[in-house]
């Protein structure tokens, strides 16, 4: 007799300090992230903001978000940050939760979650058509940038250290990642 799925009254039922997210059937909860975790999403979300969202030094057409709830079909996930194309998601959706899938998200490992991020997460992300997806490794300075091609990920790059860098679909602004990684302003 098989394992009866996970259902989203067992997330409702986790307690607030752990994130839940459900994939094919299971349910994952891991724990509120770390100091350094919430200041690398925090950071890159302002560094991609002014540039993607408001179009200031940049091209503009983005909505991004932390920590969206996507219910994509069965599974229900959160990624560290969300982006869409202003094109799919013209107005800020008035729900706690959207079933349209991101142009892109960034998934901030940790221990924790690496495992998760990468082997559950991806596919469900590859599935909906999801055509980015950047894994930012804060313990090792690593981005990984992968574009979506005939339903796969391909790796587009592999940045190690704290080097400016470009990268799709940001790729028309230069992210300073020796901040983003945690360096304090000076």
């Amino acid at each position: 007799m098989g394992k009866k799925p996970a259902t989203y009254a067992d997330l409702e039922a986790l307690p607030e300090h752990v994130v839940g997210e459900l994939v094919a059937g299971e349910l994952y909860a891991s724990p509120r992230p770390t100091m350094l975790h919430g200041t690398v999403t925090h950071r890159l979300g302002g560094e991609l903001l002014g540039p993607f969202e408001r179009g200031r030094g940049g091209p503009g057409g983005w909505f991004l978000m932390e920590e969206p709830e996507l219910h994509l079909g069965e599974d229900v996930l959160v990624p560290d940050v969300a982006g869409w194309r202003l094109e799919r998601m013209p107005a800020v959706p008035k729900t706690a939760a959207t079933s349209l899938a991101p142009d892109w998200v960034c998934e901030v490992l940790s221990p924790s979650t690496r495992k998760l991020d990468r082997e559950a997460k991806m596919p469900v992300y590859a599935r909906e058509g999801v055509r980015h997806v950047w894994l930012m490794d804060p313990r090792t300075r690593t981005l990984e940038v992968f574009g979506l091609r005939d339903g796969r990920y391909e790796a587009l790059l592999t940045h190690v250290g704290d080097a400016p860098v470009r990268a799709a679909p940001f790729d028309a602004v230069e992210l300073d990642l020796a901040f983003i990684w945690g360096r304090m302003a000076s």
